[in-house]
């Protein structure tokens, strides 16, 4: 791998696509350290200690700590992010969107813009929403942590927020247009990253009171190596379904007659499902900070109950099997490929052959909700044996690998088309794609 970024190096195009990624995620990381006027930071973190298993908690993990800050990226990518989900699963539902995705690059372009305004708008309102909520925050310690709360407060906070988070999507799009790999992902994996210290430093304090053993520290490091390398075997591993071609004559000259295959990956859906069981799962317990009558519905619902690992599990599956129906279309597969004079051999074109992808498509996607919910279950057990903040677990562990994983791709293809071997000398790196 040094001898990988040694190539990368020599080539002038990939040098300065990795020096703008860089510098793109640096302005990053000093817009987090940005506060926003009116908050009392100290009182604000005194109250992020105590809710680490609410929405506020899980919306701060992904900000890498802006939220706790409360900075000017304190919304950081997630509107972005969710807007962009649920503009995707609207395919199934409205066939005007169905039809921009099927219109190529003037669609894609279409569909932008309106993720662009649409994330305004949700920025809007969630920065309204947690101006509000600050307000009505209490200081473990007594007091508020808003200054001077009222109107005024409210207005410059959405206005503050919601630019920093436009600023945020333009990071992400500058990475991704004028960098190396997917900007949006690298802003979320950036500041996952970036807790890593805090994380280290508070294990290692466990390990000095003697909260913690030596030998649990060793199996934790064990367990998380182990896990990460098996994220790395499924995220790049795939189900490869023959496809056959049939010669076809046009005039002297033979066309077709060539084997290839339909990549299915084992984990379709990526990390959308364990996003969207956290935020409905963390849903009652943020209700809660603000409806004293509700904290015994929190309580029920906590991390590390099992309760909630039964309904995390369940929801996974739910939505990984949901997330890959709508994303992928057996039909529109099995039509283009009798259009393109493809076939699955032994299985006849047209329904037959959408019926065997989807179900060959069902099977591996039961593996792939199994792995997702084994690795986001996994941290809450060992927070709960060990106590120990196990950071890089669960939804956070699956981006960061997937992402690297999907850079090394794009670098590695950079140095291919340059003659060189590649970013590893002893193997090429999948993408998580399967293209």
């Amino acid at each position: 791998m040094l001898e990988g970024f040694s190539n990368a190096s020599h080539i002038p195009e990939l040098r300065r696509r990795l020096f703008f990624t860089a510098l793109m995620l640096a302005v990053y990381r000093i817009g987090v350290a940005v506060p926003t006027p009116g908050i009392d930071g100290q009182a604000l973190s005194a109250f992020f200690d105590q809710a680490a298993g609410t929405m506020f908690g899980w919306v701060n993990l992904f900000s890498g700590g802006a939220l706790e800050r409360f900075s000017v990226f304190a919304l950081g990518i997630m509107p972005y992010i969710t807007v962009a989900i649920i503009i995707d699963l609207l395919k199934v539902a409205s066939p005007y969107i169905d039809d921009l995705y099927k219109e190529g690059e003037a669609g894609r372009r279409k569909i932008s813009q309106y993720t662009r305004y649409a994330t305004v708008g949700l920025s809007i309102f969630q920065g309204a929403m947690i101006a509000v909520g600050l307000e009505k925050i209490q200081a473990p310690g007594g007091g508020s942590v808003v200054y001077q709360p009222g109107i005024s407060f409210i207005v410059m906070t959405v206005i503050t927020v919601t630019a920093g988070a436009m600023f945020v999507m333009w990071i992400g799009e500058q990475i991704t247009e004028r960098g190396i790999g997917n900007g949006i992902s690298l802003v979320i994996m950036a500041g996952i990253v970036a807790r890593l210290p805090s994380a280290l430093g508070a294990t290692m304090q466990y390990l000095k009171s003697g909260e913690m053993s030596i030998f649990a520290l060793l199996f934790i490091i064990l367990v998380a190596v182990g896990v990460t390398a098996g994220i790395v075997y499924i995220e790049t591993a795939q189900r490869r379904i023959p496809i056959q071609y049939a010669r076809r004559h046009v005039g002297r000259r033979v066309y077709g007659g060539q084997t290839s295959h339909l990549p299915l990956k084992i984990n379709t859906s990526g990390v959308i499902p364990p996003i969207f069981a956290s935020s409905i799962l963390v849903f009652p317990a943020t209700i809660a900070q603000f409806v004293p009558s509700l904290k015994d519905w929190a309580t029920f619902l906590s991390p590390g109950g099992v309760t909630y690992d039964v309904l995390y599990v369940a929801l996974i599956v739910f939505f990984c099997y949901f997330y890959t129906a709508v994303t992928f279309n057996p039909v529109d597969v099995a039509d283009n490929l009798r259009k393109y004079g493809g076939f699955i051999p032994g299985i006849r074109p047209g329904r037959y052959t959408s019926e065997y992808i989807d179900r060959v498509l069902s099977r591996i996607t039961l593996g792939g909700a199994v792995y997702v919910s084994a690795v986001c279950v996994l941290p809450t057990i060992l927070i709960v044996r060990f106590n120990v903040p196990f950071y890089f677990g669960g939804t956070a562990l699956l981006i960061v690998v997937g992402v690297a994983l999907d850079t090394v791709a794009q670098i590695e293809t950079h140095l291919l088309t340059r003659n060189y071997e590649g970013f590893m000398r002893r193997g090429r790196v999948k993408s998580r794609k399967g293209a």
